[in-house]
């Protein structure tokens, strides 16, 4: 067996990895974990290569069912983070959204929009201790911010410039971030 193990100890390290990854109460922290690993802060989008935010006409319903439309935002700084409690990338970067709330989330309007179960995004803000406006996508966001991979985050000017269009996770609480967004709050 020490033999074996000897020559082969890479290769049984690395099936006994994948395995873990498959089964669902190791597989979901490994894959966050790796998430968090892999994520940087994310970059500006080039001036000639933003697009602008036209229409801010979407209806979105909060957690606990009102309705509530996105045009109250325009003129407004903004960030919407399309994201699902299933998708490790995106909680990976939630802590780092979390900080980004607490430090901006009365001078930049935050948008973490799901299409899960009000229940269950519910449960997880609880378990996390999230308190972050979470709403609820029942029509699809207007073209230009509407994502087709999770976590897809937009930061938006108040001109409706997309600045920021990031696909996977992030550390969103980072200095080029809050850089980014002092500049537009000016």
């Amino acid at each position: 067996m020490k033999a074996f193990l000897k020559k082969h100890g890479t290769n049984v390290l690395v099936a006994v990895i994948i395995l873990l990854l498959f089964i669902p109460q190791t597989g979901m922290p490994i894959r966050v974990f790796i998430s968090k690993l892999i994520a940087f802060s994310p970059s500006e989008v080039a001036d000639e290569k933003q697009e602008t935010l036209d229409n801010y006409h979407w209806s979105l319903h909060t957690l606990e069912g009102n309705e509530m439309n996105m045009s109250v935002s325009e003129g407004k700084v903004v960030l919407i983070n399309f994201w699902a409690t299933w998708c490790p990338p995106c909680v990976a970067e939630m802590p780092s959204l979390q900080n980004l709330y607490n430090e901006y989330g009365d001078r930049v309007d935050f948008y973490f929009v799901s299409q899960e179960d009000p229940s269950k995004l519910r449960r997880f803000m609880d378990k996390k201790d999230y308190n972050f406006p979470v709403y609820i996508q029942e029509y699809h966001a207007p073209d230009v911010i509407d994502a087709h991979s999770l976590p897809t985050t937009y930061i938006i000017s108040k001109e409706g410039k997309i600045v920021m269009d990031k696909t996977g996770a992030a550390n969103w609480d980072s200095e080029g971030v809050k850089a980014l967004l002092e500049r537009l709050l000016q």
